[in-house]
């Protein structure tokens, strides 16, 4: 079992990245017109053009959060880092699904509004199945054996 542990969340580590320039959701005005991609990253860009702090906080929640945690639970799967820095990760693990949180409350309004019309893609699932491999990985981890 911590073979597969170790495994899924090393794997988290090449899956987080690829998971930032995935189409999360697909958005347009009006039903007519082409829907444009929107990933994590491609967001990131648009917002830190907007709103400095907005994209600041964003960053933390969509990238750092969850690659932090990632590594951190790597060192400890190796013993490389004190297992007292569990219950930060653990805090990690929750800043990570305010993100998910977020697009899910973004993709509501904006439908709810009627002028756009936004669908879910491929990414948004792969971002959300990584955030909860994280998490399972990582209560797993606690669980004593």
């Amino acid at each position: 079992m911590r073979y597969i542990l170790i495994s899924v969340n090393l794997a988290l580590l090449v899956l987080f990245p690829l998971s930032w320039f995935a189409p999360l959701i697909r958005a347009g005005l009006l039903p007519f017109f082409d829907l444009s991609e929107i990933s994590v990253i491609s967001g990131l860009q648009a917002l830190w053009q907007k709103d400095v702090a907005l994209a600041l906080l964003v960053t933390v929640f969509a990238i750092f959060a969850p690659y932090l945690k990632t590594i951190a639970l790597a060192l400890m799967q190796f013993h490389l880092l004190s297992p007292r820095v569990a219950p930060a990760l653990h805090i990690l693990g929750k800043l990570a699904m305010a993100e998910v949180f977020l697009i899910a409350l973004y993709i509501i309004l904006v439908q709810g509004i009627g002028l756009a019309r936004v669908e879910t893609a491929w990414g948004l699932y792969l971002f959300t199945g990584c955030v909860l491999a994280s998490l399972a990985v990582s209560i797993a981890a606690n669980r004593k054996p």
